[in-house]
């Protein structure tokens, strides 16, 4: 299994003409052979780590490599804590439903928006009831009346496949 820090270069794997070199105490001294860079490095106790390879010439800093892995781990598991991963609820509908069933999943549904979740709605046609499919058009425009101030559907409602499918997207805030 590969390592995230397989790619940084370090000490002799640094194979570059120059590098532009940060001293321990972060100085720029300038641009200089990687051998002296190195030498440099070696004699503050630490390593030459190339920080940023695709600069012109490749920066490199005297640093403690093992603090600088951990560092870079660190920053990924806050970068990862912060990400908000969207799911898609579903919400199923028949055309024949009761008022009271209706509120309950239009309750979910509200809730699953303001969450921050995507809601799908599916409304499925069994049989004969495909043939009045106006009573589910009209059943899922008035849901989408009722969500409006918490989500927005991404396509107008339409029949296919005996199913009307409909993505609520929330609201931003």
């Amino acid at each position: 299994m590969s390592s995230p820090f397989d790619n940084i270069r370090i000490n002799e794997k640094i194979q570059v003409p120059n590098v532009r070199f940060i001293d321990a105490n972060g100085e720029m001294i300038g641009v200089i052979s990687p051998k002296e860079a190195l030498k440099l490095a070696y004699e503050s106790g630490l390593d030459l780590v190339e920080i940023s390879p695709n600069a012109d010439p490749p920066v490199c800093k005297a640093l403690d490599f093992g603090k600088y892995k951990f560092e870079l781990q660190k920053k990924k598991g806050e970068e990862k804590k912060k990400q908000k991963i969207v799911s898609v609820k579903e919400v199923k509908l028949k055309p024949r439903i009761g008022e009271n069933d209706y509120q309950v999943k239009l309750k979910a549904a509200v809730k699953f928006l303001e969450e921050g979740d995507k809601v799908k709605l599916n409304m499925r046609f069994r049989g004969r009831e495909a043939a009045h499919s106006e009573f589910g058009l009209n059943l899922v425009r008035r849901m989408i009346e009722e969500l409006a101030p918490y989500g927005e559907p991404n396509a107008e409602p339409k029949l296919e496949n005996m199913q009307i499918n409909l993505v609520f997207s929330p609201l931003k805030k």
